[in-house]
């Protein structure tokens, strides 16, 4: 799960009657994302990028959406264009050290 306030055990509380929320919270084991380290933070950002570069006014037609869509996708990868993700797995492990088990020799 990512790290939305509406991503936890709780919102089923809210959603479904107490007893369907406890069943269905006893079948979940959570695994959050970090903060600022996920493949989905990276997603956020490129979706985020494609909205304000070839989305930015009302399209009402789907097949001229597919069509920017398509052509910004091509663009980005005839540019090779990356994501410059600084937090690296040595970070991560100074950063999020109670995610990671200690090990012994």
């Amino acid at each position: 799960m990512d790290n939305l306030n509406t991503h936890s055990v709780a919102s089923l509380y809210e959603t479904f009657e107490p007893a369907e929320a406890w069943l269905l919270a006893e079948r979940l084991e959570v695994h959050h994302t970090p903060r600022h380290g996920s493949w989905l933070n990276m997603a956020e950002i490129e979706l985020g990028v494609m909205s304000r570069q070839c989305l930015g006014d009302r399209i009402d037609d789907k097949a001229v959406l597919d069509e920017r869509a398509r052509a910004w996708a091509v663009s980005c990868n005839k540019e090779r264009r990356r994501a410059d993700w600084q937090f690296t797995a040595a970070d991560a492990r100074i950063k999020l050290k109670w995610l990671y088990p200690s090990i012994q020799k």
